[in-house]
């Protein structure tokens, strides 16, 4: 509807860390609509990859994961925590419980990037609105697997392969690590994959790599 809107047949698709999931799966269903793809912070949302965001990465994070486990009832602790969060957040009738979830949920958010250089805690998180919105959201679609079929992404890139695109990502990214990336790039041929040595938050180093990028794209358009 937005493309239609402003009367592009096509367009170049941006997209970056949850965008390039919502980015890779429209442009799998409308190939024929999209020019190129500039994507940073790679992610796919199969369900290993959010298994991996807030059960796995507790290994390099332990203190952080413990408070965050703890977060859910104690006996949802040894399973699925973001179906158990989903519940507090999404189902439970008490405001006081829900409004501990949405905090203690994007407490570990801002852990898994707190590794990384330059961190400081993020401001938006103070946002006691804010907060709420946005582990509603996350815990929403994440609980659903995003509404995609268990790797449907990298099974369906072949409807891609006429889409030249630049994929941007993080050597030291906690969150979504760089196997994810090479993957799809490896099952891309037209996609270019650049590595650079930052985290998930990407810096000013894959800020540069995606505007030239972009500005490359839009120069061989002229």
């Amino acid at each position: 509807m937005l493309r239609e809107h402003v009367g592009a047949d096509q367009w170049l698709v941006w997209g970056f860390s949850w965008g390039v999931t919502l980015g890779l799966a429209y442009a799998e269903q409308y190939p024929e609509r999209v020019s190129e793809m500039v994507l940073g912070s790679i992610t796919m949302t199969r369900r290993r990859d959010v298994h991996w965001l807030y059960h796995d990465v507790g290994r390099f994070l332990p203190e952080q994961w413990d408070s965050f486990r703890h977060g859910v009832p104690a006996h949802e602790r040894d399973g699925d925590l973001v179906a158990a969060y989903y519940s507090l957040l999404n189902e439970s009738p008490d405001v006081a419980l829900r409004t501990k979830a949405a905090h203690d949920w994007c407490a570990w958010e801002d852990a898994v990037v707190s590794l990384e250089d330059g961190w400081s805690p993020n401001p938006r998180y103070a946002d006691p609105a804010f907060r709420m919105a946005f582990a509603r959201l996350v815990t929403h679609y994440f609980h659903h697997g995003a509404w995609l079929e268990e790797g449907q992404i990298l099974r369906d890139v072949h409807r891609l392969a006429a889409i030249p695109a630049v994929l941007v990502h993080g050597q030291l990214d906690l969150g979504a690590p760089l196997d994810t990336a090479w993957q799809l790039a490896r099952a891309w041929p037209n996609a270019e994959l650049m590595v650079v040595p930052a985290g998930h938050g990407g810096g000013g180093d894959m800020m540069t790599r995606l505007i030239e990028a972009t500005d490359r794209f839009a120069s061989s358009a002229r």
